[in-house]
């Protein structure tokens, strides 16, 4: 992580002003909303959160969706700033869950936005789970279950809770 640290904080910039490049200029703040080494970076954390959710799955700790019978469970779909998490509604699952979220905060200095975060929950879970995986989470918000890329966004009966958060 430093070494990304290290290309962010000693970047500098030159402009060409008629075919002359006038510069250095050292920006006074690291990156920048709209900066073009942001995506890369985003796609470099995002490996590493991908990377902590897929482990967890090999060792059984999490378990993803199906959309229907033989097709492959989805665990995580990762978007530029929204990210949706697929498991069980349960304290186990939801206990790892929040682990890997304080891991890759602390690996990758990106702090997840509890208060824009929110969390759908299956038909088939009780109030009484959903409020204990809440707070395991630390989420109350519903995730709003509209459409999202041109697709509904949840469907589906199964014992499950979706997760979305952003980033800041």
């Amino acid at each position: 992580m430093e070494w990304i640290i290290l290309c962010v904080s000693i970047v500098s910039y030159s402009v060409s002003v008629n075919g002359e490049l006038v510069g250095p200029f050292y920006p006074g703040r690291e990156l920048r909303q709209g900066d073009p080494l942001s995506p890369y970076l985003f796609i470099i954390c995002a490996e590493g959160l991908s990377s902590l959710i897929k482990q967890a799955e090999r060792r059984g700790d999490i378990h993803g969706c199906r959309i229907c019978r033989g097709a492959p469970r989805i665990s995580h779909l990762l978007f530029v700033d929204d990210s949706f998490f697929f498991f069980r509604a349960d304290a186990v699952e939801s206990s790892t869950m929040h682990t890997i979220f304080a891991k890759y905060e602390s690996n990758s200095g990106q702090a997840i936005n509890f208060q824009k975060s929110g969390i759908f929950f299956s038909r088939n879970v009780s109030s009484l789970d959903r409020d204990f995986i809440s707070n395991i989470l630390g989420v109350s918000t519903p995730l709003n279950t509209g459409r999202y890329l041109g697709l509904p966004s949840l469907i589906g009966k199964s014992k499950r809770a979706v997760f979305g958060f952003l980033c800041d």
